[in-house]
């Protein structure tokens, strides 16, 4: 993920003073600062103008709509986004943040609003896609046997291969669970860096969430990318994307696990991540 460390304020009731309490039970919340990386498209990503937009930035205004509370957002790195959290410098973590067991052990999450599986992309024409094709069968990591029975033809074909990952978040821990045994594992800041070095022959794989890597084939030089076996979810990947809360803060996720319901039951997060993702992200 992009590393940003310049901090970017935008909607809910304008510039306010950084940093976020935790919300006392009985008092009602108005302002919910939220974190976000602002450089992870098509999930969040700092426009031209400094402006923070993509698919999460347009569901959680939609989210703190409903819950009728002003959100201010924040980009900065994504390392150190969790420990702000709990010292209390932001209120909300939204960045694409995977549901893992590791993470609830140190924070608390809203329902997951987006479902996440992740796989291999590779260039057209080239052995990795001659040997595993498009599988569009999503395997469980929970199922011990299936998910061996799906690595098998993944591992042969990227046997000796140069794979490129995300250095932070849900990926590296992936690639580096499954993978790093089997290929070269190479680590990127950014998924622009990530794909060039796809497209210019400096890897020859990368592993991303689908969502992700199906948004890297829309960008310019995508088109020669291509989806190669199948989609792996649960276990290290999670139950899927959430926003990251502070354990103590149950009143403000009982408001974001309400709108979260009432997003995806009125079809919501389906309008949003449809154009963006070419697919439907609501969790299955």
């Amino acid at each position: 993920m992009t590393r940003l460390s310049r901090a970017l304020l935008m909607t809910g009731m304008g510039l306010s003073q950084l940093g976020g309490a935790a919300h006392a039970a009985n008092e009602p919340i108005r302002e919910v600062h939220i974190v976000t990386e602002g450089g992870f498209p098509p999930w969040n990503y700092t426009k031209s103008d400094g402006a923070i937009a993509g698919f999460e930035i347009d569901l959680v205004k939609n989210l703190c709509d409903r819950m009728q509370v002003a959100c201010t957002f924040t980009a900065q790195s994504f390392d150190g986004m969790i420990p702000a959290l709990n010292a209390g410098k932001f209120d909300a973590i939204v960045d694409d943040l995977g549901i893992t067991p590791k993470r609830e052990e140190s924070i608390a999450f809203s329902l997951p609003y987006a479902s996440l599986c992740y796989t291999l992309a590779t260039r057209k024409g080239s052995d990795i896609a001659k040997k595993l094709p498009k599988d569009d069968a999503v395997v469980s990591l929970n199922n011990e046997a299936a998910a061996a029975e799906a690595w098998a033809p993944v591992k042969a074909a990227l046997q000796g291969k140069v794979v490129g990952t995300m250095s932070a978040g849900t990926s590296v821990n992936f690639t580096k669970t499954y993978l790093q045994e089997t290929a070269e594992v190479r680590q990127y800041k950014t998924p622009d860096a990530r794909d060039f070095d796809l497209a210019s022959g400096r890897l020859d794989a990368i592993v991303a969430s689908k969502d992700s890597l199906l948004g890297s084939m829309t960008k310019p030089g995508g088109a020669d990318i291509v989806l190669a076996g199948p989609c792996f979810s649960g276990g290290v990947v999670g139950k899927g994307a959430g926003i990251g809360l502070r354990k103590g803060d149950t009143a403000l996720k009982a408001l974001f696990d309400k709108a979260i319901q009432e997003a995806l039951a009125d079809g919501t997060v389906a309008r949003l991540s449809e154009p963006v993702f070419h697919m439907d992200v609501s969790p299955r």
